[in-house]
């Protein structure tokens, strides 16, 4: 059994993944900003636990974290106003990195999306820049910061039913739903092969690992695989 806290609890992936973790015997710490969003949550198995990530300095932050094994960053601005896209998805974001760091809690996981590189190739005129900019800042600093981190990439999110096979680097906008990605939220948590990895991932499509045909072998084929198995 591990304590897992949960930034962005009431998120649509966070809802998904903390009876996930529940089923196996986690508990779950989801931090929400809203209280009214208290009852869905625990509906889910998790405790809510009303704090304003934007607001609170590390060292509160770290009072939170303290006593939990492992940090899930699911939270965000939702765009919009490009300041407080910084104010969350970078500078939250890694005041709760610091706050890990100070609090004893290693094991950190990152939820970022699959275009977060340098060469994002986002314009700087484009609406979705601050939350590229931002992302990327946020994933650098995590990488940089000594914790046992794993950045995962998830591609374009989608409502579809869970699928439980996942394709590393998947080319394009490697779309992936929802449930999926919580699915490989939790299984990195338990998988030591992720740390220290960032993990860009989509559905992908099934071939090779099902039909083993010599036209699913080729070189252009994209194939998925189960979740605990590309991840190892």
């Amino acid at each position: 059994m591990s304590r897992i806290i949960v930034f962005g609890g009431h998120g649509r992936i966070a809802l998904l993944l903390a009876p996930l973790l529940t089923a196996r015997g986690d508990e779950v710490t989801a931090v929400i900003r809203n209280p009214a969003h208290g009852a869905e949550v625990e509906q889910g198995g998790a405790h809510a636990l009303v704090a304003d990530v934007e607001s609170l300095d590390t060292d509160s932050l770290a009072e939170i974290i303290r006593g939990h094994d492992a940090v899930v960053w699911s939270a965000g601005a939702g765009g919009g106003e490009a300041s407080r896209t910084y104010a969350v998805d970078r500078d939250a974001a890694i005041r709760t990195m610091d706050a890990a760091g100070s609090a004893g809690v290693r094991r950190y996981l990152m939820v970022s999306w699959i275009g977060s590189k340098a060469d994002h190739g986002v314009q700087p005129d484009a609406d979705f820049f601050p939350y590229a900019d931002a992302k990327w800042a946020a994933d650098e600093y995590l990488r940089a910061s000594g914790l046992d981190y794993t950045v995962l990439g998830p591609g374009t999110l989608t409502f579809d039913e869970p699928t439980g096979l996942i394709e590393l680097d998947a080319p394009g906008r490697g779309a992936v739903s929802r449930a999926d990605v919580a699915a490989v939220i939790a299984a990195a948590l338990v998988q030591p092969a992720t740390v220290g990895r960032t993990i860009r991932f989509g559905n992908g499509t099934s071939g090779a690992a099902e039909t083993g045909t010599a036209e699913s072998n080729t070189a252009d084929s994209h194939t998925a695989e189960p979740i605990e198995t590309a991840l190892a």
